[in-house]
């Protein structure tokens, strides 16, 4: 029995008001708008209006200068949480500062000056209540890929500082530039998806060249690609350094056996956070007392003790080398911004407060401008440093200032204590530190969500592993470009019915 229903007479009874076409808007206005939209979304002149000027002028220092807006409200109790969080990073600082400076072929001193300038700058400029500050592995490697490939660090030590010091400068002069010009939504064009795959890939390759301090090997290949560092691997199994390898294994076990523990019983998260300073600790005192270095066991050797030189005079503006010094910090400023920018967003959407991109570009920049001024290189926000900060309970950027306080304490009287500091202990730090980068769950929810995005994700791997560091990036862009152009030529369409009148 078949119902036959006729649309006209179903709808007949429905009064229907005609809706006017809104009057087309002149195309300058219409312009505005829209750039008011991509480049103001948050309206940041909106407080100024109908202020007198001296309300004026310390709004706008308040917006520029954060720690001006809230270290009037600041307190005691705030400041016991802070100081905890700040010991517990510094402890972490140390060791990862003078590992990841090695990363960068620097001296490990460098490390240290890298974790005491630009955390003083961050914390008067910027807007993240839970960031910490300090050097990566990423982008050190990357200095020493881009720019160790004109300039030999061992052959020519002050000649390549001079570089990674004008290297830093320009990064944080694209810093500050993007985010005075308001473009912190360039950023957002490195999806999650790239970032994945080439923070794994990234961090894959930083693990794979840890092995040369782990086997006490003496040459190394300078590339970082799978193919050639195994090759350099396996062409000098004679000169494998078995000490070396069985401290470096029992050390690395310790690390993951903390982070292990820290994770099931997250309340420990301390145990974690010293494990890092504990091994130097444990390590510079086995070597001390077993005369190791004099059987193999590569020591960190003489540091420097003080705080930062001037180093405003270094930068080499007038090198023949200007070129790829511009291009190293225009390629790592924008790896340690999508880092730094994404681990802040993610602490503060677990807090619920907003952090301001641009701000948060400015903050960066003018920290890596000071920074290449006072003897530091690039620095961001690490994201483990920063889990460690908000675990222990930071409440201000109060904490950097704590920590750079322990950091300069650390270089004016203890530096000689790490002279001998196995190099193989900072080769397990940054291995454990680096296990922690390479995130294969998201990884397989991304092939289960959306395959595209999968292929992205593998696609800047593999290119930073098999490749280089800036081939995975170049690939990781071109298919997020690749991506956007797809979704605006075919967006996703439905066909609907029609329905008459």
């Amino acid at each position: 029995m078949g119902i036959n229903v006729d649309f006209d007479d179903q709808y007949s009874h429905h009064h229907y008001q005609r809706v006017e076409i809104p009057p087309p808007k002149p195309f300058l206005k219409t312009l505005k708008s829209n750039v008011k939209e991509t480049l103001f979304p948050d309206d940041p002149f909106r407080k100024f209006n109908n202020q007198p000027l001296s309300k004026k002028i310390s709004l706008g220092f308040q917006y520029f200068v954060p720690i001006l807006d809230w270290a009037p409200r600041y307190t005691l109790q705030l400041f016991k949480a802070d100081i905890i969080a700040g010991i517990t990073i510094a402890s972490l600082a140390v060791p990862q500062g003078i590992s990841y400076a090695g990363l960068a072929n620097l001296p490990p001193v460098i490390g240290l000056y890298s974790s005491f300038v630009p955390p003083l700058i961050y914390a008067m400029l910027g807007s993240s209540k839970h960031l910490a500050i300090g050097n990566v592995a990423v982008p050190s490697l990357l200095i020493s890929a881009m720019l160790g490939k004109v300039v030999n660090p061992h052959e020519n030590p002050k000649l390549y500082l001079q570089l990674v010091f004008t290297a830093t400068f320009f990064a944080g002069v694209f810093q500050a530039s993007l985010g005075f010009l308001r473009l912190g939504f360039i950023v957002d064009f490195l999806s999650h998806a790239t970032i994945l795959g080439f923070m794994g890939g990234a961090a894959t390759v930083v693990c794979l060249q840890q092995l040369k301090g782990i086997l006490g090997l003496v040459h190394f290949t300078h590339q970082t690609d799978i193919v050639s560092v195994m090759t350099s691997i396996f062409t000098q199994i004679h000169q494998w350094r078995w000490e070396s390898g069985v401290l470096g294994c029992c050390f690395l076990f310790f690390l993951l056996l903390t982070r292990y523990f820290s994770k099931m019983k997250p309340k420990f998260f301390w145990i974690s956070a010293m494990a890092p300073l504990t091994s130097v600790i444990l390590g510079s005192v086995l070597v001390y007392f077993t005369h190791a270095e004099k059987n193999g066991v590569q020591v960190i050797g003489h540091l420097k003790k003080g705080i930062n030189p001037p180093s405003y005079s270094e930068l080499a503006f007038s090198s023949q080398y200007l070129a790829i010094a511009i291009k190293t910090g225009v390629v790592t400023s924008i790896i340690s911004l999508a880092e730094g920018i994404a681990v802040g967003r993610s602490f503060a959407i677990l807090e619920n407060y907003d952090i301001d991109g641009n701000k948060e570009m400015i903050a960066f920049g003018l920290m890596n401008i000071v920074g290449s001024c006072t003897s530091c290189y690039l620095t961001t926000g690490p994201f483990s440093r920063t889990a460690v900060n908000y675990k222990a309970g930071c409440k201000t950027t109060v904490s950097n200032i704590v920590m750079s306080i322990a950091v300069m304490i650390t270089l004016l009287l203890l530096t000689p204590l790490f002279h001998y500091t196995p190099l193989v202990v900072l080769s397990s730090i940054i291995i454990s530190a680096m296990l922690g980068i390479i995130d294969y769950n998201s990884a397989i929810h991304l092939w289960k969500v959306d395959k595209y995005d999968f292929l992205v994700c593998i696609s800047s791997y593999i290119g930073v592993v098999f490749g280089s560091v800036e081939v995975g990036l170049i690939v990781a862009v071109a298919m997020s470009l690749l991506r956007i152009l797809l979704f605006v030529a075919r967006p996703k369409t439905f066909v609907l019915g029609k329905i008459p009148n």
